[in-house]
C-alpha cells in the first residue's frame, strides 16, 4: 500500500454530490467504525470525564492505522 490513508473508501468521486473528486478515505471510514463500535460499548462512556473526546478519537485512528496495516 503506498498511501498513508488507504485511499478513497468509496471508488467512485463524489463530484456531483459533495464538490469533491477524493472523497472519503479508507482510514477516516475505518476510524469512523472503530469508533462507533467504542462508543457503543456501556463501559465506554462518551461523557465519562476520565476520558476526552481527543482520547476516543486517537483511539480510533490507532484502530484505523492497524487495520490499513493488517491489509497490507
Amino acid at each position: 500500500m503506498t498511501d498513508k490513508t488507504g485511499g478513497a473508501a468509496f471508488p467512485v468521486p463524489a463530484t456531483e454530490l459533495h464538490g469533491t473528486t477524493t472523497g472519503m478515505t479508507l482510514r477516516d471510514y475505518f476510524a469512523a467504525k472503530a469508533m462507533q463500535g467504542m462508543l457503543s460499548n456501556e463501559q465506554c462512556k462518551p461523557f465519562d470525564m476520565s476520558f476526552s473526546e481527543e482520547y476516543h478519537a486517537n483511539c480510533a485512528y490507532r484502530m484505523a492505522d492497524a487495520m490499513l496495516k493488517a491489509r497490507g
